[in-house]
């Protein structure tokens, strides 16, 4: 284990809805993934005679406390069908390789709000979709995802 982790280091999850940019904390667990699909041709002759390319997706799935109003403004989103950008963005330490990774125009496709008991805050598990994902890294690359 290296000796030189900056355990300060953490990212901040933010949502701009038109021209208003609001926090959403705390967050619990903030999940994206990214599908680059390809699939190999191949023919009776020889394998991997080609390939065919899937349109590249992002998904993502976020968790929030049910008690404060993270979950009323994310559950608000998701009933208008309301557009919104995630941006994640380094807060402090230089140990995560990108200064800032951006999801625009992301849209909620399911939400799941856990059973209220008398131990613990319930929780609320969002879902979605972003149409278009932009990172810088620390070198000043801008990666684009369309």
């Amino acid at each position: 284990m290296a000796d030189n982790l900056d355990w300060r280091t953490r990212l901040a999850v933010t949502y701009t809805d038109g021209t208003k940019t609001v926090d959403i904390t705390p967050i619990d667990s903030f999940s994206p993934s990214f599908a680059l699909s390809v699939e190999p041709i191949h023919s009776i002759e020889r394998t991997h005679v080609g390939a065919v390319y899937s349109p590249q997706s992002i998904t993502f799935s976020l968790t929030v406390k049910a008690i404060g109003d993270a979950a009323a403004r994310l559950t608000a989103l998701a009933m208008q069908g309301k557009r919104f950008n995630i941006n994640l963005q380094e807060k402090i330490g230089d140990d995560w390789s990108f200064s800032s990774v951006v999801l625009r125009d992301c849209i909620i496709t399911s939400a799941s709000p856990t059973s209220a008991s008398p131990s613990g805050a319930p929780t609320a598990t969002f879902s979605g979709f972003s149409m278009h994902a932009t990172a810088d890294t620390k070198e000043n690359v801008k990666v684009e995802i369309p």
